[in-house]
This record gives structure tokens, sequence and C-alpha cells, in this order.
């Protein structure tokens, strides 16, 4: 808990921080594009398609398999995928939010999760999910960092 005296100061920065802005950074193009990707990979995870859920990945990306455990390469994001697909999840998306600047976005999105572990235990998770996307020199837009627990912090 913060020290008293500091409480106005946090409660003014929170109120900065809460603040609706207009930005130009928030391109509708960019937005679809972003967004069309993330669809891709996540109806490609529907349909147990790695290759597909790879293809939306930079060669040398990082993926946060649980809070703390990168994974990066081809070979660690395979086994990690797999590993997702195994349990049969079925997601749910609660809206996107795309900020670009120049040729890098932010992706946030809300989700949740249920599957089944192998023994048939019933899984349940969800979080915010931070990807960060870089367009490419053809146009297309893949992620380099995507951590599916962006908001591991304020759980604790």
């Amino acid at each position: 808990m913060p020290e008293p005296s500091l409480l106005p100061a946090l409660a003014g920065m929170l109120t900065l921080a809460v603040l609706p802005v207009a930005s130009p950074a928030l391109a509708a193009g960019a937005e679809t594009d972003v967004v069309k990707v993330i669809e891709r990979m996540t109806s490609a995870f529907a349909a147990k398609d790695v290759d597909t859920v790879l293809s939306t990945y930079e060669a040398n990306a990082v993926v946060v398999g649980e809070p703390g455990q990168p994974a990066s390469g081809t070979p660690a994001l395979r086994a990690l995928f797999e590993s997702f697909i195994a349990v049969d999840p079925h997601f749910t998306y609660h809206g996107h939010e795309v900020i670009e600047a120049g040729d890098i976005a932010l992706h946030l999105m809300p989700w949740s999760m249920t599957g089944k572990a192998p023994d048939g235990t019933v899984i349940e998770d969800g979080g915010l999910s931070v990807a960060v996307l870089r367009r490419q020199p053809d146009g297309r837009w893949l992620m380099v960092i995507d951590d599916p627990y962006g908001d591991h912090l304020m759980k604790r």
C-alpha cells in the first residue's frame, strides 16, 4: 500500500491515465489488418492448424506460454502451440484495441478459454492478450511478441 501522502498524486496520475485521448496513431486500415492477423491465428488454433498459427509470427518471435516463461524459435513455438491445442481450447474474445506507430502495432484483447486436460479435468483460463506486431516489407503484419497473460501482474 502506498504511503497516504502519495495517494493524491497517484489518484491524479490514474485520472490522467484513463482520460480518453484522440490519437492519429489509431489507423483504421492498420487496425483492420492487425485484427485479421489475430483472427487468422485464433481460427487456426480452433482448426488445430499449428502451421497457420506459426505463419502469423515472425521467425524470431517471443511468445509467453505461461507468465514469466517466454519461448522463441520455431521448434519451441511449435511445441508450445501443440500443447495449447492438446487441451482442445475454446476461446472467447472480448474486443480488440489496436494502436499503431509506423510499422509497429500494439494489439490488446481480453480473452477467456475452456478446455480439457488429458485426464478430462476442465481447464478454465483467461487474461489480457498483449501482442506487438511489425509490418513486413511486403505490407503484411506479423507478431513479434505475444503475451496472452499481459495482465498477470495485476492479478497478484
